[in-house]
C-alpha cells in the first residue's frame, strides 16, 4: 500500500531527508538535519512523511554512505522531536522490519553500520523502556541479546537522553553556562568608579553569544554524534587486521572518521 502514497521524497520533508542523505555530501548537513527536526515538529504530516523518507533511504540500500547519512538524521530527529515522532520511530515494525534488516547476515554491512545500528536500537530501548506505547524496540532488543547478537558496548549512563527542545524556552544544560552570557540587567550592574587595568583589559574582550535553543540541540547532536564516531573508530582499529582489511571497512573509515569529523566545529 505504501506505493499508492506516492513518492516519499516529493514531500516538504521528504526533500529535506533526500538531500541531507545523499551519498554526494562530504560530510553532515547539519543545517538541514535541523531543519527537519524543526518540520517534523511543526507540522502534522511531518513524522509521518520523515519516517516515509527515511525507511526508503534505509531499506534495502547496498550505498552504506547513504545509510550512515540517514542513520544520522534519524538519530537526531529522535533526539531534537517529540513524542509524534517517537512512536513511528520506537515500532516494531520499523525496528525488526527496517533496522534489524540492515544488519542481516544476508546483507552483510560493513562493521561501522552494524555498529550503529546496534547501538541506536540499544539506547532507543533503555531511553523508552518506561514508556508503554514504545516497547517495541524494547522487545526486539530483547529477543536480539536472547538470539546471541552482541552489542556494542555503551556505558547508557552517560549517553544524552532523549531531549525534545522547546522552541523559544532554551533549556540549558548547567555544564554549558560557562560557554552563554550572564544575564545581568542594566539596573542591577555594578558600576565601578574607576576601572581597574585588568578590568580595562578584560573589557576589550568579546562577550559571549547566548545560544538559541535550535542552536543548543544541534550543539548536543554534534557532540553525540562525534562521540559515537570516536567510539566506533576505536572499535573498529581494534578489530581490522592490517593486511586483511575489508575494502568497505577502509572506505567507510577513511570518510566517515576524517579528523573535521571527529571534531565539533559549532557557530553560533
Amino acid at each position: 500500500m505504501e506505493f499508492l502514497l506516492g513518492n516519499p521524497y516529493s514531500t516538504p520533508v521528504g526533500q529535506c531527508i533526500e538531500r541531507a542523505t545523499d551519498g554526494g555530501l562530504q560530510s553532515e548537513d547539519w543545517t538541514l538535519n535541523i531543519e527537519i527536526c524543526d518540520i517534523i515538529n511543526e507540522t502534522d504530516e511531518g513524522p509521518k512523511d520523515a519516517m516515509r523518507a527515511l525507511k526508503k533511504r534505509l531499506s534495502g540500500n547496498r550505498n552504506y554512505r547513504e545509510v550512515m547519512l540517514a542513520l544520522t538524521v534519524l538519530e537526531t530527529c529522535v533526539k531534537n522531536c517529540g513524542h509524534r515522532f517517537h512512536v513511528h520511530v520506537a515500532n516494531r515494525d520499523f525496528i525488526d522490519g527496517v533496522m534489524v534488516k540492515i544488519i542481516s547476515p544476508k546483507a552483510n554491512p560493513p562493521t561501522i553500520v552494524q555498529d550503529k545500528v546496534l547501538s541506536l536500537i540499544q539506547s532507543w530501548a533503555d531511553a523508552f523502556r518506561s514508556s508503554p506505547d514504545l516497547t517495541g524496540v524494547v522487545h526486539i532488543y530483547e529477543e536480539l541479546k536472547r538470539k546471541g547478537v552482541e552489542f556494542p558496548m555503551a556505558d547508557l549512563d552517560a549517553l544524552s537522553p532523549i531531549h525534545t527542545p522547546q522552541r523559544g524556552t532554551p533549556e540549558v544544560d548547567p555544564a554549558m553556562m560557562k560557554y552563554l552570557a550572564p544575564n545581568i540587567s542594566a539596573a542591577g550592574a555594578p558600576k565601578p568608579s574607576q576601572p581597574t587595568p585588568a578590568a580595562t583589559q578584560a573589557s576589550s574582550i568579546p562577550s559571549p553569544v547566548t545560544a538559541t535553543p535550535e542552536q543548543i540541540a544541534r550543539l548536543r547532536s554534534e557532540l553525540d554524534i562525534v562521540r559515537g564516531n570516536i567510539k566506533v573508530m576505536s572499535e573498529m582499529l581494534t578489530e581490522l587486521v592490517p593486511g586483511k582489511e575489508d575494502g568497505s571497512d577502509l572506505e567507510l573509515l577513511q570518510v566517515r572518521f576524517e579528523p573535521s569529523h571527529l571534531i565539533c566545529y559549532f557557530k553560533l
